[in-house]
């Protein structure tokens, strides 16, 4: 079929060369180290050049890639990038067969494959390695993730085309190939339990005391999301020190040459109860076409533009009386709510959920630079920090000058990010997070978006951390340089990681201690870590490799990084480290090959997932339709891809532009049915800025008690809305518990206004809406 809207269609008969992905897990405490190893057969009757364009977390150091041919291995060497490109080139004009794998230029999370002159019959087994940190949940669970939903990236009308673009699509379940993966666990302090979003083996055991174990993936992947394991320790906060000695085989002075030390501090310090009621509250809102899909693949799975409103209400809710705010929704367009940021009264929130409940999915792509750059140009408000919160389903192209530009601003706000939905670009939300002194979060399969961004706003409303340093403690002739950056960003629970070379000559037993060192409200914090300098031995330079991706990523994303000099120390240490770079690629050659291949090989790009199907924007619609009907026929399924550059996303509605494809009523496509309103999203939007609610049938129906005994208060001096408010908090303890973190703020704001009103009838009336609601919450809740 020709190109028809921005939509192509194609189908092919050719069965796709690559036919399983093995992945082995070997996850040490808080490290993973990976190995992936894609097996191709080629059943053409020529020589093939395959492509394999795959996600990648933007956190691994990948620092081998090797594969093995008729019984041969052969290790890659990574050059500069346009002399790999060169020595992949020349090999496979001159017939013989090459390898390449490379880092995308626009996005570090976006890795390309490509297998060359594979012969017909062939088969080709290709391994890279990385590693990469373990994040730590909110609920300790230690967090690994194999990335496999690759969504296609917007790109800007002056930028490049994402490779993601051309990348072919299947729908789920019809992958023409399998994914097998085994994870291996060990942890000192013990392992208590392994959990999946996909379906697992139940954990083994490997060893009596349950420090070690092991789990499967079970058959029947079908690459509908990326694939989580959460690993629950015990001391899952306990601080630690590794320490990696050189290896004596590298070059003298190198980054891999010289001992490697990782500190793992657990920052605390005193919980306030009392949040700042001041700041500048700028939302900015995802609203393009991507937004309209689901949440995840679930049958009435949530729309992601939905779940982005559904949130930012509660957010409104959640604000403190004196702060200032504004919500920005972007797509190829932008538009404010309010010219300039309005302070948090009862009317300004009232016009803001007011305009939320009117949002649509509707301004086309995913241009976030223009509505940043506005935000950055507007002056904030004097004794109001800025504090700047962006929902995006991160599928843009210019993943790398959004970044800048934060970073460009880092002096006067922060940034915390949320990646909606499969997929999103690891680059970006945690690019954006890092170079803002936020943090970032992510909410994919069953996951509610409200817990995870309201404990963002509950640290946005802490005092900031200030003068935080590192103080060493070392034996004489040794000295510590800093591979990563001093933390410049602390939050209570929340790990903090620093990478360090050790020089000078270490004597036997020789003990050392680091410090790090802050203020807190004015009080200074320190948080030491012993350690002795027994380094041990050098297996895979686990350690190392973090370190030297690390150093490359402040490299890369700092403000230099297109300097001549900058970009010199990024190549060197990529290639001393051999952790692949923007710059740098793995490339090999079988100079061995048993027949050259006469004239150009035929490219194959492999086919990933296409997981719009039950978007409700006309493009991903019409693309639902075409595939709604398979043809049995085919050797492979029908393979997909769109248009997604500026000119097929305009700010208008795109039902304005795309002629949909008719369809027979038996391949229609249902939208999903809209989910009943919770009860305590009912209750959340009633609330008033102040905190406080007022006697509503609405509320009486979420509370399940008649509009009479609401209005019926205990004490007849006492205004009817101190007694409803009353009523919703004890309602929040005994029908809303296990959602504690929605609604802990919003909380916090009604038991200051129902007790300056209640005075000392707040016993009295706690015990009547016990008796009233038929619950049995502790007067301690309100203070008493």
């Amino acid at each position: 079929m020709s190109p028809c809207c921005g939509l192509i269609i194609s189908c092919s008969r050719k069965p796709v060369p690559l036919k399983s992905i093995l992945v082995d897990v070997q996850v040490r405490g808080f490290v993973a180290d990976v190995s992936a190893t894609l097996k191709y057969k080629n059943s053409e009757e020529n020589a093939v050049e395959a492509v394999f364009v795959f996600p990648m977390d933007n956190d691994s150091a990948v620092y081998n890639f090797e594969m093995m041919v008729e019984g041969k291995k052969i290790i890659a060497e990574i050059q500069e990038k346009k002399e790999a490109h060169k020595t992949y080139d020349e090999a496979i004009s001159q017939g013989q067969q090459a390898f390449l794998l490379e880092e995308d230029e626009s996005a570090g999370d976006v890795f390309s494959c490509s297998v060359g002159n594979l012969l017909p019959g062939q088969e080709a087994d290709v391994t890279l390695c990385y590693v990469r940190e373990l994040p730590v949940e909110a609920d300790g669970a230690v967090r690994f993730v194999l990335p496999a939903v690759l969504n296609p990236r917007y790109t800007p009308e002056d930028q490049d085309p994402s490779v993601t673009i051309d990348i072919p699509r299947v729908p789920i379940g019809k992958i023409p190939y399998t994914l097998s993966l085994d994870a291996h666990f060990t942890y000192s302090y013990g392992i208590s339990k392994i959990e999946s979003n996909c379906e697992i083996t139940p954990i083994q055991y490997t060893n009596d005391d349950k420090t070690s174990a092991k789990v499967s993936l079970a058959e029947g992947y079908k690459f509908e999301r990326d694939l989580e394991l959460l690993t629950y320790y015990a001391e899952v906060n306990k601080p630690s020190v590794t320490l990696e000695a050189g290896l004596s085989e590298a070059k003298a002075g190198s980054l891999l040459a010289e001992p490697v030390v990782m500190l793992n501090f657990y920052p605390t310090f005193p919980v306030i109860s009392e949040q700042s009621n001041c700041g500048e509250f700028i939302f900015v809102v995802d609203r393009s076409g991507s937004m309209d899909c689901p949440m995840n693949s679930e049958e009435n799975s949530p729309m992601r533009i939905q779940s982005a409103k559904e949130t930012l209400i509660l957010l409104l809710k959640s604000l403190p009386l004196g702060s200032y705010f504004n919500i920005y929704g972007f797509g190829s367009s932008f538009e404010s709510f309010f010219p300039e940021s309005m302070e948090y009264t009862q009317v300004s929130m009232d016009e803001a959920v007011k305009k939320v409940s009117e949002m649509e999915a509707n301004l086309g792509g995913t241009e976030i630079l223009q509505p940043l750059q506005k935000i950055y140009k507007t002056a904030g408000r004097p004794g109001q920090p800025r504090q700047l919160f962006v929902f995006t389903d991160g599928e843009v192209g210019n993943t790398k000058q959004v970044i800048s530009e934060v970073q460009k601003n880092a002096a006067n706000h922060r940034c915390f990010t949320f990646g909606i939905g499969e997929g999103a670009s690891t680059a970006l939300i945690k690019g954006m997070a890092q170079a803002g002194n936020g943090t970032a979060e992510f909410i994919t399969g069953k996951e509610r978006m409200q817990g995870k961004v309201l404990q963002a706003l509950k640290r946005s409303l802490q005092p900031t951390v200030k003068d935080i340093s590192l103080q060493w403690t070392l034996p004489p002739g040794l000295e510590a340089t800093l591979l990563s950056r001093t933390p410049n960003v602390i939050f209570q629970g929340q790990r903090c990681i620093v990478y360090a070379q050790i020089t000078g000559k270490v004597e036997d037993a020789s003990d050392g201690n680091v410090c790090l060192e802050y203020k807190f409200n004015e009080e200074t914090f320190k948080n030491t870590l012993p350690f002795s300098l027994i380094f041990s031995d050098v297996k895979r330079s686990t350690i190392h490799r973090l370190a030297a991706k690390a150093l490359i990523s402040n490299l890369e994303n700092g403000l230099e990084s297109d300097s001549d000099e900058v970009k010199k120390s990024i190549l060197e240490t990529s290639i001393q480290s051999g952790v692949i770079s923007t710059l740098t690629a793995y490339v090999a050659v079988n100079k061995e090959t048993k027949q050259a291949v006469d004239g150009p090989p035929v490219r194959l790009d492999i086919p990933t997932p296409f997981l719009m199907s039950r978007c409700s924007y006309p493009a991903a619609r019409m693309a639902a339709c075409a595939y709604a009907a398979p043809h049995q026929e085919m050797m492979m399924a029908e393979v997909y891809s769109y248009d997604l550059s500026p000119k097929s996303f305009p700010s208008a509605p795109l039902g304005d532009v795309i002629q949909e494809k008719q369809v027979t009523p038996s391949e229609e496509v249902i939208p999903p049915l809209k989910p009943e309103t919770p009860p305590l999203f009912r209750l959340i939007s009633l609330q008033n800025a102040d905190g406080s609610w007022n006697t509503s049938s609405e509320l009486a129906s979420v509370l399940g008690i008649s509009e009479e005994f609401m209005e019926t208060c205990p004490q007849k001096s006492i205004d009817a809305s101190v007694w409803v408010t009353v009523l919703a908090v004890i309602w929040l303890h005994a029908s809303s518990s296990e959602q504690r973190d929605e609604w802990e703020l919003l909380e916090g704001k009604a038991l200051s206004w129902v007790k300056s009103k209640a005075g000392s009838s707040l016993g009295e009336l706690v015990k009547a809406g016990n008796e009233l609601l038929k619950s049995s919450v502790e007067p301690k809740v309100f203070g008493l």
